[in-house]
């Protein structure tokens, strides 16, 4: 037999599929009585079945029919109560086909059939009947639906139902369901921040259950789901006091706490629209203060320059400005706003973020008033409902305009903390994706430290670095955070070791001193823990090196990365050193120096470069009315 005849067959013609055979053949014992040896009655309708075939799909029916009771025994009768006929008839076939066509089924029918499911342990055919009832749900069926849900503890669908009537709180307020909700439903619903009906609505449907269900003792625990406070005097006395449903006190206590609590106090309801921006048009959102209004919420991130493309307001002393203010199309609830502050050059913001549902009273969320800010910032605060957002600019190291490309505003579900009202990140905050850069230091790519790539460096490049003794890296992020650890990656493709110290600050002025390795031999991969502190600025200062005067890292991080698993002091990548006459070369081109002199805060200080390879000469970048200057080379000291 020649080869292109194998004997062993392709595995596509090795596996036999008919399934759809044996659903269809057992699915056709269903209506008859053929072969049967038991029957259940219910609704006083007869269902002939098969033992083995009931016993071998669920647990229930094989304890029930091969349990050693009454049941057990050859054509016996089972009687169901508490079943309805026609969700049992969708059962059995479910049962032997491994099929059931929910869309041709009675709402009424589908949680039957959805409370069979639970009863009998069916666990896959009660998750597929509540995606499906996700896909119907309505104003008319929903309360249905939740009592169910909450009956039989179906997390996912109960918390779509509620999602879908917290977007719909007044009409579901007003549908004949919600007078059929249990007292635990209920409650459920109505006591939630993000049920946004007004609180008069809410307190006439709750007359309306409790008149329907029975004014009994369970009207006054279901009455005190009111949000009394949020009512003005007059629905209290005009709406409420008639009803007789609240006493007297319970209206003497909330026109005091009303008269006696900031307005930001009160126990307001808002929408609620996980991770999804609501300062948009597209929700209602307008923005009311501030110059160039059209350009906030339009959605463009891309196109904005000098002119055009951002919102704006003058700087006033002590941040009195009105700022930029934003109108939300209703009461919401908010946890995260993300900012895109201008950034087309290097200079950087100071700003704080409050909130209103009056525009009288305003809490501050976030304070980045005495930092240094710029790019994208992503604010997170603990939940508040509010209608108005107000970002004031309180300094901008270029001018006194503060400049607003985007505000976004939603509630997230992701997990956060806070500290001192700062974020502690958990992911790398020091990279050019969350719009961090390097202020100081000499590389052939700007932010070589930061592009993550830890295996692609040599003699030439990959590298950042400072001549000891004058100058250090220093890296800005995007807004400040609360950091208490670090990772770098020294210069390591050598032996050569180096000794450094860390500091942090928020402004550039004031440095706080975390790490200390002045006296310590390092190099390669260095892990740095210490007491979390807010910066918003790292500087890295080297003071020794075995091998020259120059300070070599490679890759910085911030917090440390416990995904990433490195070995501390590990050797670098398997570079080829260069032959000793290049490093001679090298040498002597580090040894051969040439002082510039750079302003810097209003004093001049000689900074001594090395001299370039080729003739290039360096780029020197003011930065606004901070008075510092920062020096990129396109050609660096080498490692050697």
């Amino acid at each position: 037999m020649s080869d292109s005849h194998p004997l062993r067959p392709i595995s596509s013609a090795s596996e036999i599929d008919h399934l759809h055979l044996l659903s269809e053949q057992l699915g056709a014992l269903v209506p008859g009585e053929e072969y049967s040896d038991v029957t259940f009655v219910v609704e006083e309708k007869r269902f002939p079945a098969h033992r083995v075939i009931l016993a071998a799909r669920c647990q229930y029916f094989r304890a029930l029919l091969y349990g050693g009771l009454r049941e057990s025994r050859d054509q016996a009768e089972v009687r169901l109560e508490e079943t309805r006929a026609e969700a049992f008839s969708m059962l059995l076939r479910y049962l032997y086909t491994g099929r059931a066509t929910l869309s041709e089924a009675r709402e009424e029918t589908l949680l039957d059939f959805l409370g069979l499911a639970h009863r009998y342990g069916l666990q896959p055919l009660e998750g597929s009947i509540c995606e499906f009832l996700r896909t119907l749900l309505s104003t008319r069926n929903v309360c249905l639906v939740f009592n169910e849900a909450s009956l039989y503890c179906l997390t996912g669908l109960g918390e779509a139902c509620m999602a879908y009537m917290d977007r719909n709180a007044t009409e579901v307020l007003k549908s004949d369901g919600f007078l059929t909700l249990s007292k635990s439903a209920l409650l459920t619903i109505v006591r939630r921040d993000s049920f946004a009906a007004s609180e008069k609505e809410i307190f006439k449907a709750l007359c309306d259950w409790c008149h329907h269900n029975g004014d009994g003792p369970e009207a006054k625990e279901v009455m005190s789901a009111v949000r009394l406070p949020l009512m003005t005097l007059s629905e209290m006395l005009n709406v409420v006091r008639p009803s007789g449903l609240l006493s007297p006190d319970d209206l003497l206590d909330a026109i005091q706490t009303r008269s006696e609590s900031r307005d930001m106090d009160l126990n307001y309801r808002g929408m609620l629209i996980p991770e999804e921006n609501i300062a948009t048009m597209k929700h209602g959102a307008v923005v009311v203060k501030g110059e160039m209004k059209s350009a906030l919420l339009d959605g463009d991130t891309q196109n904005y320059d000098l002119d055009h493309g951002f919102s704006r307001h003058p700087i006033e002393e002590e941040g009195r400005a009105a700022g930029i203010q934003v109108r939300l199309g209703q009461p919401s609830i908010l946890n995260h706003i993300r900012l895109l502050l201008w950034d087309k050059d290097s200079r950087s913001y100071s700003y704080y973020i409050e909130v209103s549902m009056d525009e009288l009273d305003w809490v501050r969320v976030v304070d980045h008033s005495k930092f240094l800010c710029r790019s994208w910032q992503h604010l997170y605060f603990l939940e508040r409902v509010c209608r108005f957002i107000r970002v004031v600019g309180t300094h901008n190291t270029v001018n006194k305009v503060f400049h607003l490309v985007a505000l976004e505003c939603m509630y997230t579900q992701r997990p956060f903390t806070l500290e001192k009202g700062l974020l502690v990140p958990t992911e790398n905050v020091a990279t050019v994706q969350a719009c961090a850069s390097v202020v100081e230091g000499v590389s052939r790519c700007r932010n070589a430290l930061l592009n993550g790539d830890t295996s692609h460096y040599d003699w030439d490049s990959g590298y950042t670095c400072h001549q000891l003794g004058s100058g250090a890296i220093v890296i800005q992020l995007a807004q400040p955070y609360m950091l208490g650890s670090m990772r770098l990656l020294l210069w390591d493709c050598d032996e050569r070791s180096y000794s450094y110290y860390v500091e942090l600050s928020t402004n550039q002025q004031h440095w706080v001193r975390v790490v200390d390795r002045t006296k310590v031999a390092c190099r390669s991969w260095q892990t740095l823990t210490f007491d979390r502190q807010p910066a918003s600025f790292i500087r890295i200062v080297g003071t020794h090196n075995t091998a020259n005067e120059v300070f070599h890292c490679v890759h910085f991080e911030c917090p440390a990365q416990a995904d990433t698993v490195v070995k501390e002091g590990s050797p670098g990548p398997d570079q080829p050193k260069p032959e000793s006459s290049s490093q001679t070369s090298n040498s002597q081109s580090l040894m051969s120096q040439k002082t510039l002199h750079i302003s810097a805060h209003e004093q001049t200080h000689p900074i001594k470069l090395p001299r370039c390879n080729q003739e290039t000469s360096p780029r020197i970048e003011e930065d606004g009315n901070r008075q510092t200057y920062r020096v990129w080379l396109s050609e660096m000291p080498a490692p050697c």
